[in-house]
């Protein structure tokens, strides 16, 4: 499970953030069994996606493909760790990555597994670039992750999702079988005030300098 850096709740009303940091409220949400629906899924040939499993890519290759998913809702993470310190995640062989491909084998998508704590799945990255949103396909990704999630052993499949998000993640994730079991306000420095992404990323999110 996600614990907060600070266990105190804050207390009722409105408070600060500092020039330079974003916050953002963070939700989790988790699965306890798989989802009656899972069985039902369209044959690979009638949706125009399919999964390109990455073993050992080199990390810029990764931060690549995760820049062109999530600097749009400022995902920002995996750009500020080390070439060895993201290595030993996405070359983890607890941990499942996968491209999504269109029939051009452009990348489109990304699928990152956790399985990392006995017993739990945690899917970690699950987005397509914003030309891919929109046409259903996230449904079908849903599907395929959840699939390969529920494997033997797996009794608790999560995810977490945050206000920084585009506004139907949250309820995309409910509407798949995920049910909400705790909340969270992050704060960090901003990512494009460091140079993890350039300054006109995110438009949505104004930039207050320090």
């Amino acid at each position: 499970m996600i614990t907060p850096d600070h266990p105190e709740p804050l207390r009722e009303g409105y408070h600060a953030v500092a020039p330079g940091d974003l916050a953002c409220v963070v939700t989790a949400l988790e699965m306890l069994a798989p989802p009656a629906a899972l069985r039902r899924l369209a044959p690979e040939a009638d949706v125009p996606l399919q999964l390109v499993r990455w073993k050992d890519t080199a990390p810029e290759k990764y931060r690549l493909l995760y820049k062109r998913v999530g600097a749009p809702w400022l995902w920002w993470s995996r750009l500020a760790k080390s070439d060895g310190d993201l290595a030993a995640i996405i070359h983890d062989p607890a941990v499942q990555l996968y491209a999504v491909a269109d029939r051009a084998k452009v990348e489109v998508g990304i699928l990152e597994l956790d399985f990392r704590v006995p017993g739990e799945c945690e899917i970690a990255f699950f987005g397509l670039i914003p030309g891919a949103t929109g046409k259903g396909l996230g449904k079908w990704l849903m599907r395929r992750a959840l699939q390969m999630a529920w494997a033997p052993g797996v009794e608790r499949v999560w995810v977490h999702t945050c206000t920084l998000d585009g506004p139907s993640a949250l309820p995309f994730y409910m509407g798949q079988g995920f049910t909400p079991y705790a909340r969270y306000v992050e704060i960090f420095p901003d990512p494009r005030l460091g140079g993890v992404l350039p300054e006109d990323t995110a438009p949505q999110q104004p930039l207050l300098r320090a």
